[in-house]
């Protein structure tokens, strides 16, 4: 990394963010950055959507309301070792101590990792970045020696879907999904690009204005994340659960998972006493949007199943009308009435003489 990068990496790590409390229209994309703030544990959120809908702007705004407030980032050309770590393996076979050189996922402990234009990433980084921020916990092994160490983070990635799209088994595994579109509405417009204007004119004035708002989102993260053990899942919920999984034809049952788990964490967010079907609802579409199948092919199967069925079912019925009708000389549902053929004359065939032996 040369001195430039390292100067514009520094300039940008001072900058003031945008308050998180002053987004405009992005009340879906700010419910789930909520959520998996107060729950690391639900896999991180992909945020999808074209050029210039703020993704960026709301990554760095969730992290200054998080205990460390670190935004840690992802380049796309980070190789494995520098975001999971290494281990000095001259080190152990000399001394017989671990020396674990940590990496990103390291420094974002406590804090957000941000992938920007995550499916161009490499595979096999989405595969660790995924999992550790499902567990928890990063796992660096190298030659039979391995060493583990706490990686709690809010994983954001975002993408713009011209530029392709992640495999099917990748972006499963992301918890929430947002996908935001271009505003074509003038009065938010005029808004968003009011905030923006004064922010850029006078940063620490503007976020002076939304000081209280944003340490009251301190306050409910922190309250929330408290109350996540004590919230539990009745019958009803489950049942709800269920249903809009199955409804939404989802593979295996991570979606049932993380839907209770962002129910619940929005309930911990706004201090109910239970989780209720209510609070599903407002999580199932950021669960599904990116897991749910048509099940269109397999119902035009049902559909030619049952015709198949039928016709079956229906064929010795088929067969005796089909006799009455052709016996009056009038042929139904295609079949034709026997017609008498003629016979052709063939010449007959002299045998062969038996050869002496």
């Amino acid at each position: 990394m040369n001195a430039v990068t390292q100067d514009a990496q520094q300039h940008a790590a001072q900058r003031p963010a945008f308050p998180f409390a002053a987004l405009i229209g992005q009340a879906s994309l700010q419910q789930a950055l909520l959520l998996a703030a107060i729950d690391p544990g639900l896999g991180g959120v992909l945020v999808s959507g074209p050029r210039g809908t703020a993704k960026s702007t709301a990554a760095r705004a969730l992290a200054e309301l998080l205990p460390e407030g670190q935004l840690v980032n992802l380049p796309l050309g980070a190789s494995e070792d520098r975001l999971i770590g290494t281990l000095d393996i001259e080190t152990v076979l000399r001394d017989g101590a671990v020396r674990f050189s940590p990496g990103l996922l390291a420094k974002a402990h406590r804090g957000v990792l941000y992938v920007d234009e995550v499916n161009l990433l490499p595979d096999a980084l989405v595969d660790a970045l995924l999992d550790a921020a499902a567990s928890g916990v990063n796992t660096v092994e190298r030659d039979g020696v391995s060493h583990s160490h706490e990686a709690s983070f809010v994983l954001i990635g975002t993408m713009n879907p011209e530029e392709g799209e992640l495999r099917p088994q990748l972006i499963d595994r992301f918890g929430l999904m947002v996908e935001l579109q271009n505003c074509f509405e003038p009065r938010v417009r005029e808004e968003i690009v009011k905030a923006r204007l004064a922010f850029d004119l006078d940063p620490s004035g503007f976020r002076a204005g939304y000081a209280g708002q944003q340490a009251q989102y301190v306050e409910r993260i922190h309250a929330a994340r408290n109350a996540l053990p004590q919230l539990s899942f009745d019958d009803a919920v489950h049942a709800h659960v269920s249903a809009l999984c199955i409804d939404a034809a989802v593979d295996g049952l991570r979606a049932d998972l993380v839907m209770l788990r962002a129910a619940r964490a929005l309930a911990a967010f706004e201090q109910a006493e239970a989780v209720s079907s209510q609070h599903v609802e407002r999580v199932a579409e950021a669960v599904l949007v990116h897991r749910r199948h048509h099940r269109e092919t397999s119902s035009a199967g049902d559909v030619r199943d049952s015709q198949s069925e039928a016709v079956a079912g229906d064929l010795p019925q088929r067969s005796a009308v089909s006799r009455s009708a052709n016996a009056a000389g009038d042929c139904d549902w295609g079949y034709l009435p026997p017609e008498p053929t003629a016979t052709a004359h063939v010449k007959g065939v002299i045998p062969l003489s038996v050869k002496k032996r």
